[in-house]
């Protein structure tokens, strides 16, 4: 070598990381020097793991502050990462050299370099995109087609000549545009350029510099030690630690907001590692995905595509098809045309969810490593790919699962999000939708200063969340997720504070939202074989005390006031029937049948009400007809009998079938609808549509065709006619073909040997 080899880069390139293998191999330094944070010298020698597999990413975050944290990610094909792994393949001394991260993380935004080209601001420097500059000059309208032109799709006439062809390109950029107008650059160039003098003095000029190539003129120009030191001075500094983490080629995308500004990762990828043929290779990837998707998809279209791809390439003058026409060319001919499988394509291979792995060895928090134990015992392996897990509690193995997911979930380290089971109901089920996200390393860490354990993590965090809660329903919330969590140690402190402020909060509707989350606490403490004794105490005394306010509270509501009221009556009525106490039960229903006969109580409360003891069977028919009919009756306001009709029968499962069933309401209702006023009707229409809307179609549809028959068409056994009247059903049970359904009912049950007997 003749002089310091300065390799200036595309982040993320797969042409440039080739062309920087191939002009090491030419160039043959005696040390390689990398952008990236010096302090990542002390775990680079892991890059040469056999478990290390990229994507991965250098992660440095503040010791006292976890949450200040920065990734510097490198892929399979980044030039940084192939300049790595070439050293120490040579033997030959690889270092970071970029501003260190212990002053990157400790600036702030009021705390950023002062120091200017040329006298100006910051805000009156340019700020520009040197690659999309470059593309539009060229006359491209695309950055990313122009280099994939330039660089990716282009052999050059020698090893060293895209690097001395681009660090050109960018001096004239420069003294064009400044620096770009970032005064954080000018520090970082200036830290450069001492580790570059460093390195003189001790390799000569027989080294290599891989860089971002806006920053070779900079590492080119003429300046002293002195004046570079100056710009350093005062900076301020924080105490940090770095590691390796798993990263993935989602979040090295654009859109990911971990980017560094390229839109197709798993394109790339494919580029880098496809020894020919790079086209015909990723048609045939096309064409592996979609018929995974049972998508049609033959050897003769993969043929097809090729042809195309290469077709529009010459069409548009380029040397090779490029991910443009190879995506029109998918389109065409394997999606014909439609977008929908397109996107499948841009999302599990343009972009990818390749999960990069790290060796046990690197260093990490002591609560990584107890999560990390947890994942292996568990068989819960991290993957970057969606996917959900069905859980049974009953079985050990899934209950810990469950455990370690919740705990995580209060350590704000959110890799599972619980979703709706596709499969039975009951409580000893749970689904979970995983997902691993690179950030959430850095959760992780942050979660680190509660403990060393998860466990013990998850309780001190719970405990500190208990003392600083306001509000009863968040206690009552916490209170749930220790128990799901199983975390006997939080639970006492959190059941004094809910008990506190239980005792403190006279709100009828803070009451009422707290309750739901204690009773399906109990009942998942029931599940679980946890002690749920002083939560069962808290939950029946909020009970009594709903129970006493919930009347005086329900008068005089304006319309919204009641509708959110009508919401607090049914979530109590939910957590009550799951409560173990037939005593507080009858008090309950007697608070209901107090609602439903107070005229001072808004309509859709009034409505609700009877219709839950209807329902429980603590409402007799007839007397549901009797206060249909008093409701309906022609002195009750229109609007105020259309919200009783809505709390009745609207906004619950069943309100259409009763109607259905029970002849006598539904006449009810049809002649109170038919003798609304015509200036009225408007006014009740919207309220009545709402109602009547949340119905399934097939119910909608058999209404509409008794109303149509009018009362002696639908008339039932009350009125001399037969049950046969009403459609689909007849005038006595068929034991028979209820017995064949049974088996169906048990398994949608989970109940395979509890016998169902059909009552006659």
């Amino acid at each position: 070598m003749t002089g310091p080899a300065l390799l200036g880069v595309r982040h993320h390139g797969p042409g440039s990381a080739r062309a920087v293998r191939a002009a090491l191999e030419a160039a043959g330094p005696r040390a390689v020097l990398v952008e990236g944070p010096p302090e990542g010298d002390a775990v680079l020698a892991l890059a040469a793991d056999v478990d290390m597999r990229p994507p991965v990413a250098l992660l440095a975050h503040v010791t006292d502050d976890p949450g200040r944290a920065a990734f510097w990610p490198l892929a399979e094909f980044s030039p940084e990462w192939v300049a790595i792994r070439w050293a120490l393949e040579q033997g030959v001394p690889v270092r970071f050299i970029d501003l260190p991260a212990a002053h990157s993380l400790a600036l702030t935004e009021g705390e950023e370099p002062s120091e200017e080209p040329s006298g100006e601001s910051s805000e009156e420097a340019l700020r520009i995109d040197p690659i999309a500059v470059l593309s539009e000059t060229a006359g491209y309208d695309d950055p990313e087609r122009w280099w994939e032109d330039v660089v990716e799709h282009r052999d050059t006439a020698g090893p060293l000549a895209a690097f001395e062809a681009l660090g050109d390109a960018m001096a004239a950029l420069r003294e064009t545009y400044g620096d770009g107008g970032h005064a954080r650059d000018l520090v970082r160039e200036a830290h450069m350029r001492l580790q570059l003098r460093a390195a003189r003095r001790e390799f000569g000029d027989e080294f290599a510099v891989v860089c971002g190539a806006w920053h070779v003129p900079a590492l080119q120009e003429r300046t002293t030690a002195t004046a570079d030191r100056a710009l350093l001075k005062g900076l301020p500094k924080a105490r940090i630690e770095m590691t390796w983490v798993p990263w993935t080629h989602r979040r090295l995308s654009r859109d990911s907001g971990y980017g560094a500004g390229i839109a197709s990762p798993g394109w790339y990828g494919h580029l880098f590692s496809a020894p020919d043929r790079p086209v015909e290779r990723w048609m045939t990837k096309v064409a592996g995905l979609l018929r995974e998707e049972d998508r049609p998809v033959s050897s003769a279209h993969v043929i097809e595509a090729v042809r195309l791809a290469d077709t529009l390439a010459a069409m548009r003058g380029r040397p090779l098809a490029g991910l443009s026409e190879t995506t029109d060319a998918v389109r065409a001919v394997m999606c014909e045309g439609s977008d929908i499988p397109l996107s499948l394509v841009q999302d599990r291979l343009v972009v990818g969810d390749v999960l990069g792995e790290v060796p046990e060895s690197a260093p990490v928090v002591p609560l990584q490593r107890d999560l990390t134990r947890a994942q292996r015992t568990l068989r819960l392996k991290p993957e970057a790919l969606e996917r959900e897990l069905e859980l049974d509690l009953r079985k050990d193995t899934d209950s810990a699962r469950s455990r370690l997911l919740h705990r995580l979930r209060l350590l704000s380290v959110g890799w599972g999000e619980p979703a709706r089971s596709r499969g039975s109901t009951g409580t000893f089920r749970e689904t979970w939708r995983l997902r691993w996200e690179p950030e959430l390393s850095v959760r992780v860490a942050e979660a680190g200063i509660w403990g060393t354990t998860v466990r013990s993590a998850a309780t001190a965090k719970a405990e500190s969340e208990a003392v600083a809660a306001t509000a009863l329903g968040e206690v009552t919330a916490l209170a749930e997720r220790c128990l799901l969590a199983e975390l006997p140690d939080a639970l006492p402190l959190v059941m004094k504070v809910l008990a506190d402020r239980a005792a403190l909060d006279a709100d009828v509707g803070h009451l009422a939202q707290a309750l739901p989350a204690l009773a399906r606490s109990l009942r998942y403490g029931d599940v679980r074989g946890t002690d749920t004794a002083a939560l069962a105490e808290v939950a029946a005394g909020l009970a009594e005390r709903v129970c006493v306010g919930l009347p005086p509270a329900c008068a005089g509501l304006d319309t919204d006031g009641a509708a959110e009221m009508r919401g607090h009556v049914d979530a109590v009525h939910s957590a009550i029937g799951l409560l173990a106490d037939d005593g507080l039960r009858g008090r309950w229903a007697a608070v209901l049948r107090t609602l439903a006969g107070r005229d001072t109580v808004p309509g859709v409360i009034r409505g609700r009400a009877a219709r839950l003891l209807l329902d429980d069977g603590r409402l007799e028919e007839d007397e549901a007809a009797r206060l249909m009919a008093l409701a309906l009756s022609a002195g009750t306001a229109p609007g105020d009998a259309a919200a009783w009709v809505e709390g009745f029968v609207g906004g619950s499962a069943g309100g259409g079938m009763l109607l259905v069933h029970d002849e006598r309401l539904l006449s009810l209702l049809d002649s109170w609808l038919t003798a609304v006023p015509a200036d009225a009707f408007t006014d009740v229409l919207p309220l009545l549509r709402r109602t009547f809307s949340a119905y399934e179609p097939g119910v909608r549809r058999t209404l509409g065709e008794l109303v149509r028959r009018g009362p002696a068409g639908r008339a039932g056994p009350a009125a001399g006619a037969t049950a046969a009247a009403v459609p689909g059903f007849a005038a006595e049970l068929d034991p028979q073909r209820a017995d064949a359904v049974l088996p169906v009912l048990r398994l949608l049950l989970d109940m395979p040997d509890v016998p169902v007997e059909v009552a006659q």
